[in-house]
């Protein structure tokens, strides 16, 4: 077994009836699994939805079907699966307690439920109940903001990666907001029945026109990009960064190298978020200036996590953390698209809109998915043979962590997903939607390896592999 997967593992493990803090730390691996079992559902459904319909992603992106595909996998792919293992790596890597797993339980139904009705009331365009469903979401959204933050007063030694994380729930909560804000700025509140004095929700319907109109002042397709923003960079990119600085020495057997490159990093990414957010809003002329802070941030992370991997004692690097890394190298011609995109004066034409659906689509798909695929080959082996194996230790021969899943499946599914990115973003700059339908089979055929090995790796759940131990491992074992 490997020295990194030792730290993730409780010292009760090696030692059969001990209790240890970190043995406290993590939930029951059920709550977690949840979250990452509806997060690959939603990441299966959008691509059959996009296989069918490829025109989605080969003409301009403001359209009801385009926003419900893409919040499907926004909140129903990446936003679940990042909960839950957030729920998993936040007490394990700060040192601490998770606040509650029965908040935990309550966010995951109000999660699912709000999601699934937002995305079918985007693509029926029902605005009313987007921003109903969207309510219940909020409230999931509250319930998890709440639990991780209690969890975060509890961490012992305050360092980068708390404050990472304490940044992408600020970011999450102002993106939750402003995405109902723009959905209340969609409907309309001129029912005389509805505004009547009588009316018990007369009051709150009066304030809900007032947003309205507030919204109405700010140029839509402006305020959706805004919005994009603060959920994509501020909650998605920010964790991966302040996660990044976590796993990858645990994973590499390193170190961070410089603490204030580090925070530099993190400050830098707020300052640019916080910059942007306003100047796309505004189309203000200063979006530029605030990207280039953005990719400052970003530049001080990649030559930290530079530092780190040449400093590594692990010379190998697996196919789990090749296809993190690989993600995270994607954030540097994203950069560059970003920097392009922000241009002063660009004006909208046919190739710009299709270059902005390429930035969508890296980033979401290829930095994001990507390395939360990597991550996946990290932490779901190891919730399951935790759950399956660790109270065998020294009992019983069990299979290691790579005897869990297939490393041909995984190697496949790497240069497959590789291949997709590349041609599916050709195809989208081209507007050729029968390229995009090719270019996404084999996307499909990619997370077809993950499906195949995810079975696999739940088998353990199901049918321990559990051997006798032979006499000479006995008696090791009893050393």
């Amino acid at each position: 077994m490997s020295d990194a997967v030792k730290t993730m593992i409780p010292r009760a493990v090696s030692s059969p009836g001990t209790t240890s803090v970190s043995s406290l730390n993590a939930p029951s691996i059920a709550l977690p699994l949840r979250f990452l079992a509806a997060g690959l559902l939603a990441l299966f459904t959008g691509v059959v939805l996009l296989v069918l319909r490829p025109e989605m992603l080969a003409t301009y992106h403001y359209n009801q079907y385009v926003i419900a595909v893409t919040h499907l996998f926004v909140l129903g792919w990446i936003c679940t699966v990042v909960m839950g293992a957030m729920y998993q790596l936040v007490p394990v890597a700060l040192e601490t307690r998770l606040h509650s797993e029965r908040l935990a339980a309550w966010q995951f139904a109000l999660h699912l439920v709000g999601f699934a009705g937002m995305v079918w009331m985007f693509w029926a365009w029902n605005m009313k109940q987007v921003g109903h469903f969207g309510c219940v979401l909020t409230v999931g959204v509250g319930l998890f903001v709440y639990n991780i933050a209690r969890t975060l007063l509890r961490v012992p030694r305050w360092n980068v990666v708390a404050a990472a994380i304490a940044s992408a729930l600020g970011w999450l909560s102002l993106a939750v907001c402003a995405g109902l804000t723009i959905a209340v700025g969609k409907c309309s509140y001129d029912s005389a029945a509805a505004l009547a004095p009588g009316n018990p929700f007369g009051t709150l319907l009066v304030g809900l026109k007032a947003v309205a109109a507030l919204v109405a002042r700010f140029d839509q397709i402006s305020a959706m990009h805004a919005h994009a923003h603060l959920g994509a960079l501020g909650v998605f990119v920010m964790l991966i960064v302040g996660i990044s600085y976590k796993l990858v020495p645990m994973f590499t057997l390193s170190e961070i190298q410089s603490p204030r490159r580090a925070g530099a990093s993190v400050l830098l990414l707020n300052v640019g978020l916080l910059g942007s957010f306003v100047a796309v809003l505004l189309r203000h002329p200063l979006k530029m200036a605030f990207a280039l802070v953005v990719v400052a941030g970003l530049a001080c992370f990649g030559i930290e996590l530079l530092a780190i991997l040449r400093a590594r004692k692990r010379a190998t690097l697996d196919w789990g953390m090749r296809y993190f890394l690989t993600a995270l190298s994607l954030l540097g011609p994203l950069a560059i698209l970003a920097l392009g995109l922000s241009w002063p004066g660009l004006p909208l034409t046919a190739l710009t809109g299709q270059l902005e659906n390429v930035y969508g689509f890296l980033a979401l798909m290829g930095v994001v998915s990507f390395a939360i695929i990597g991550m996946f080959y990290k932490i779901l082996p190891f919730l399951v043979w935790y759950g399956s194996y660790s109270r065998q230790i020294g009992l019983c021969k069990v299979p290691s962590l790579a005897d869990l899943y297939s490393p041909a499946l995984q190697v496949a599914g790497y240069w497959l997903y590789v291949a997709s990115l590349a041609g599916t973003s050709i195809a989208i700059v081209l507007g050729n939607a029968a390229a995009v339908r090719g270019g996404l089979l084999l996307l499909g055929l990619g997370l077809g390896t993950l499906a195949l090995n995810v079975i696999k790796i739940l088998s353990h759940l199901i049918r321990p592999q559990i051997q006798p131990l032979t006499l000479r491992r006995a008696a090791a074992a009893s050393l």
